[in-house]
């Protein structure tokens, strides 16, 4: 790799902090440095997989930590990842780490429970708000436009509405419903209504044809396409590992996963290690989750729920 130097850039103490790229090729590199120079970022240094936890332990500081994977990088990746976990949990820094849907699986079992921003597959819009996400904390249309081609713009404007729904969810999820609102509990050991895995079946079978007419995009609702897809997999007592979820969620793995993380975060969400694989993850949900979506059913009875 020898396209790219670890040097620092040259400015002002007075810019903001610098971002750190590492990568695992020089195509990877290139692509990473192309993403965070056109978000008006400053690059703090560009170096190689294998010298990047080195080098990020010496970096005074850093605004992120830009991580760009085209393959599994082996021990070299394990370590890197590691410490992105534990630093970003920390706050040293925040970080976002770029890499095909077949990696899903693999990242989920590595960082899948640390504040960093995933991008899978994603186009020039997703990455550059990802990296306004990790700078910044939230999502700001009005740094992005001026690298926004005419094709990127609406697409930067769904993914504004996608952090925005994200962060409103986690506001609801952590205040609780109102008082008007709130139910009494089932009480310790109170039935659980039983739920047919044909009826959560006939339910998704549903959702997914209202794509032969419209636009998917107008129906997304990532957060009950996964809970129905976790409760249909528990009743038939099947594991889900993370790329199968991202896929029954039917919006981009990007979106998809960061609403993972929010339910994970929240308890709503179960991570399992897979006993076999220490490179797996698998999804279930909570009891709490399980016994809600199964008295729900019971509730609507044979209405439509879609």
């Amino acid at each position: 790799m020898n396209a790219y130097t670890n040097e620092l850039c040259s400015d002002s103490y007075s810019s903001p902090a610098p971002v750190l790229i590492a990568g695992d090729s020089d195509l990877a590199l290139h692509h990473a440095a192309r993403t965070v120079e056109a978000a008006g970022s400053r690059i703090g240094a560009i170096v190689p997989l294998d010298e990047a936890a080195e080098r990020i332990a010496l970096q005074a500081s850093a605004s992120a930590v830009w991580v760009e994977l085209t393959r599994d990088g082996g021990p070299a990746m394990d370590r890197l990842l590691h410490q992105l976990s534990g630093d970003t949990a920390d706050g040293r820094y925040t970080a976002v780490v770029a890499a095909p849907r077949e990696m899903v699986d693999l990242l989920f079992s590595r960082i899948g429970g640390a504040p960093v921003e995933l991008v899978i597959d994603g186009d020039e819009a997703e990455r550059a708000a990802a990296l306004a996400i990790a700078t910044s904390g939230i999502y700001r249309a009005d740094r992005l436009s001026d690298i926004a081609s005419d094709r990127s713009t609406e697409r930067l404007r769904q993914l504004s509405d996608e952090v925005s729904r994200i962060a409103s969810t986690l506001a609801r999820l952590s205040n609780g419903p109102s008082q008007t609102q709130r139910r009494e509990p089932a009480p310790p050991g109170a039935e659980v209504p039983p739920v047919s895995a044909d009826t959560v079946r006939s339910v998704i079978r549903a959702r997914r044809l209202r794509s032969r007419f419209f636009e998917e995009e107008l129906f997304a609702d990532p957060a009950w396409d996964m809970l129905l897809d976790l409760l249909q997999a528990e009743i038939a007592q099947l594991r889900v590992p993370v790329s199968s979820l991202c896929i029954a969620a039917a919006v981009p793995a990007t979106t998809a996963l960061r609403w993972l993380k929010t339910m994970t975060d929240k308890g709503i969400f179960l991570r399992r290690a897979d006993p076999h694989d220490g490179r797996r993850v698998f999804v279930e949900l909570s009891p709490s989750a399980s016994q809600g979506m199964r008295r729900y059913f019971a509730e609507v009875g044979r209405a439509a729920v879609i």
